[in-house]
């Protein structure tokens, strides 16, 4: 059943109490996943109105409740620019994104206003720009509350050199219950790509991003629910068909 308070608000369900909404101009994935007193927003947006709405869009959607945890899947401006927004959260990304963040600021604004974003926006959120306390170099395990754990898995590299992933683990059903078995949820970041063909820019390492989507399945397994950066939420069979396509467009098993 959809729940319409998520419906409503534009962003989509995809487990109880875990969903996404993408973003417009660059059709870029922020998702969201909500404990008992504390809740996580994964990723944060190409500039700071932008991660405005998305901290306010999430707080509405808990009632009023905090937004407690930031992830951050990787450095690239769309994804994290509108990190200032959530000041006062802890931030967490995978070990060296915190260099990027520091020392790379000018490009990350160069490369947003390449992009189209408007040249004023991108340097401020640039400037403002929150450093993640929290650098992830195996798996780390969020507890939020009212027994939702969520895990946090630095995958890569791939895409780019620091690609964590967000798993939200499903809740089996009752046998003969209908609905009550939950999917597990994974928030891929730009490793998989649904609306377009996956970018690899000067950053990426494409000789370990065939490895690291074997990481993300071996994570999920074959029934979860895979979130692209960009996208359509897509399956087990398309973040695989996506892996073998790269290993023979880089040229790698």
């Amino acid at each position: 059943m959809v729940n319409t308070v998520w419906a409503v608000s534009g962003w989509e369900e995809l487990a109880p109490g875990v969903g996404r909404c993408r973003l417009p101009v660059w059709d870029c994935t922020a998702g969201l996943v909500v404990g008992e007193g504390a809740a996580l927003v994964v990723d944060a947006g190409s500039s700071v109105p932008e991660g405005v709405r998305l901290r306010t869009e999430a707080q509405e959607l808990l009632g009023g409740g905090r937004v407690t945890h930031l992830a951050l899947t990787h450095p690239h401006f769309d994804h994290v620019l509108g990190a200032a927004a959530f000041a006062g959260v802890e931030v967490f990304g995978a070990v060296g994104v915190d260099r990027v963040l520091v020392h790379d600021r000018e490009e990350l604004r160069a490369d947003a206003v390449r992009n189209g974003a408007d040249p004023l926006e991108a340097a401020e959120a640039a400037d403002l720009l929150v450093r993640p306390r929290h650098l992830v170099s195996g798996e780390w395990t969020l507890d939020l509350g009212g027994g939702r754990q969520v895990l946090l898995a630095n995958v890569g590299p791939g895409h780019t050199p620091h690609d964590l992933a967000v798993l939200v683990p499903g809740t089996p059903g009752t046998p003969g219950t209908p609905g009550a078995d939950c999917p597990e949820v994974v928030f891929c970041g730009d490793l998989v790509e649904e609306s377009g063909e996956p970018q690899a820019g000067p950053d990426a390492v494409p000789s370990h991003w065939p490895a690291a989507l074997d990481r993300l399945l071996a994570l999920g397994g074959e029934d979860a629910v895979y979130v692209p950066g960009h996208g359509a939420a897509v399956d087990a069979a398309f973040v695989r068909a996506q892996r073998d396509a790269l290993a023979r467009r880089f040229g790698v098993s």
